[in-house]
């Protein structure tokens, strides 16, 4: 079972998105869908989970949207993943042994810190991509 779902990765992906937008306009959740080939239907559970997390805000009206609620510099990618899957697990249950019940709490301590990244620091894996794509013959 992987450590992040479906539910996850389409949660960070709509984030992302977001956080590519203008932040005075909403977007549409047709256009974040459209943008991140994310089914409507579900990117509509997903926003609906962030927003009672307080990392989105809904606009309603004509022009309405989703926003995001804060910079994207103070949103950490581990506060979305932790508002759609509930904790970021390794193991679900403790073992009998110590040892290794302290190396899987070690194990999770560590991942959490792996998703303490923001939003906005996402744009350095977009520079790591653009570095990959050029090149000189």
């Amino acid at each position: 079972m992987p450590l992040i779902s479906t539910k996850g990765v389409y949660g960070l992906t709509a984030m992302y998105e977001l956080s590519k937008h203008n932040s005075d306009t909403p977007l549409q959740i047709k256009e974040i869908s459209s943008n991140a080939n994310i089914p409507q239907n579900y990117l509509e559970q997903l926003l609906s989970k962030l927003r009672h997390a307080s990392l989105v805000k809904s606009i309603r009206g004509a022009k309405g949207g989703y926003i995001l609620a804060k910079e994207p510099k103070d949103i950490l990618v581990k506060d979305i993943l932790i508002a759609l899957e509930g904790d970021l697990k390794i193991i679900d249950n403790k073992t009998d042994n110590p040892i290794l019940n302290m190396f899987f709490s070690e194990a999770k301590s560590d991942t959490q810190k792996i998703f303490e990244i923001t939003l906005s620091q996402l744009d350095e894996y977009q520079d790591r991509y653009n570095e990959v794509l050029h090149y000189s013959i």
